[in-house]
Parts: structure tokens; sequence; C-alpha cells
């Protein structure tokens, strides 16, 4: 076989088995959703086959409306995973479409202030990822994730083992708090999703990382709980996360979910990555009582926008 041959072969295996590793929305949503509440909102959105912008419209729009989280005069801060100096075509960190809709959402809410920020692991990657540009032409504030000062010395009763850390003051003092990560593997925590995320809102996150890292990310939860929390499934990376090594590690999926419960959606990420009921931190998310993670409880809303 000839080398270039057989680069284009081992491609093709490997897109194969990256298809395999992720699953179809309507075998994921097959079951019979939930009764829905009495307001009508449904508990977790699913919408796909839009585009990033027009699915988080939709998705927000379902839940009520951004006005039902975001008054007149308040403060938001948006966290997105930004962690890497990736750019937005390799999916490491949340693509800046959907950060900047959610930013022009709040301001067309009435927020007073959208800051956005990331513990980042790389230097350059508020730039790299083209997070600070869009969300700067969007109306948002890109506040400092990498300054220790900026964190303040927060008690965590309700924790397990992560009983107290320094937590970013933008998320203990916002009126308003949205999380808003991409979907992919991680080699440590097997997924990142919205639990995962709330690690960049904390100093330490090495001490979370030896001492039970999926403990401490449901534990990190209590900090603060989302308001809103939207998971870009978009294009999923299905393998060598949190970074990946190039495209071949991303699936097209065109899908977005939304929901106010932390625990409920990242069940559904799992589900969506072949993982439901194996990622270890959502199990411990229900049983500490922050949400559902059984999807067959859950009114579940799907939307195609093709």
């Amino acid at each position: 076989m000839k080398m270039t041959d057989r680069r284009t072969f081992l491609k093709r295996t490997a897109a194969v088995g990256a298809l395999a590793a992720i699953s179809d929305m309507d075998s994921l949503f097959a079951q019979e959703a939930g009764a829905p509440a009495a307001s009508g909102i449904p508990d977790l959105v699913a919408v796909r086959n839009g585009t990033r912008a027009e699915m988080v419209r939709k998705a927000v729009e379902t839940l009520g409306g951004m006005q039902a989280f975001v008054k007149p005069g308040q403060t938001v801060v948006i966290k997105p995973n930004i962690g890497w100096n990736k750019a937005p075509e390799f999916g490491a960190n949340t693509h800046p479409e959907t950060v900047a809709t959610l930013v022009e959402l709040c301001r067309q809410a009435g927020a007073k202030e959208v800051r956005v920020f990331d513990h980042c692991c790389h230097n350059g990657a508020y730039e790299g990822s083209g997070v600070k540009e869009a969300v700067e032409k969007a109306g948002g504030v890109m506040v400092d994730g990498g300054n220790e000062s900026q964190y303040v010395q927060t008690e965590n009763p309700k924790a397990r083992k992560f009983t107290s850390a320094k937590v970013h003051k933008a998320v203990l003092e916002a009126d308003v708090y949205i999380t808003c990560p991409p979907l992919k593997h991680h080699s440590g925590s097997e997924m990142t999703a919205c639990m995962k995320n709330v690690m960049g809102t904390v100093w330490d996150r090495g001490a979370m990382h030896k001492n039970d890292l999926h403990q401490c990310i449901a534990d990190a939860v209590y900090f603060r709980k989302p308001d809103l929390c939207v998971l870009d499934a978009y294009m999923p990376m299905v393998r060598n996360g949190p970074v990946g090594k190039d495209t071949n590690d991303l699936v097209e999926r065109k899908t977005l979910l939304a929901s106010r419960d932390i625990v409920a959606i990242d069940a559904a990420g799992a589900a969506l990555l072949n993982k439901a009921g194996k990622i270890r931190h959502v199990q411990l998310g229900e049983e500490m009582g922050l949400g559902t993670a059984d999807l067959s409880r859950l009114h579940i809303r799907r939307i195609s926008m093709a």
C-alpha cells in the first residue's frame, strides 16, 4: 500500500470510529418525554440542524426567553470554555458564535453589563480562540481569569471533599450566571460539559485533580449553580480531549442543548457521547441534589430547524 493510500485509509478508519463513538439524537431522545411543568417550560431543550446562533436563540426562547433569566439593569457573567489557544475549527473551546449570541441576548434583555471569562490553560487563549473579538463586538466585556487577586476564598459547606477554594469574584458577584462549554472528550474526567466547566471558575484546579476529580467537580457546582446551562454539541470532540490533535477528532452533529438543570444537561451530553450513566460526576451530581440525571424523568423539548 502506498504511503498516501495508507494515510487516506487511516483517516477514513478514524472517521468511522469517531462516528461510532457518538450517539444519534433520535436514539438519545427516543423515550417518551416527561410531562411538562405547569408553566409549559421544558426541563431540557435539544435543538439541531441550525447555525449555532439560530440554535442558541431557539433554545433560550423555548426556555422562556432571556428575559426569564436576565432582568434590566442586572450584571451577567458568562463562563465559556476558553482554556486553549486554538482556533475555533479545532473544537477545543466554546465557539465564538455561541458565546457572542448569548452576549447579544443578554444585552437585548437589558443587562447592564455582560462579563465573560475563563481560567485559561494556554496564554493567548482569549485571542486565539476568537472569543475575545466576538464578545467585544457583541457588547460584552472580557474579564481577566488569570489573576489570583480576582479570586475570593469561599467556603463550600455542602461539599464532600472540595470544601473551600478561591472562586472568581465575577461568578460570586453577578446577578446571573451562564455556563456554555462545548461537548468534548476529556482524558481525566471522561467528558467536558457544564459541570466540568465549573473548574474554570476556581483558582487551584490542581487541588481538584489530586483529590478525587469527579467528586470535586460535583462539589464545585455548589459554590454557585448556573442559572442557565448551554452545551454546544455542534462539533463534539470524541477523542484526544481536552485539547484534541486535529479536526479528525470532531464529529459534526449540529446540536445544542439548554437547561436550567446542570445535571440533566450533562446527562444528555453523556448520552450523546454514548456514555449514558457512565460519567461519575454526573451521577454524583444527582446523588447530591444538584439536578436530575435520569432523562426519562424530564420533560424534553426536541426541535429540528431543518
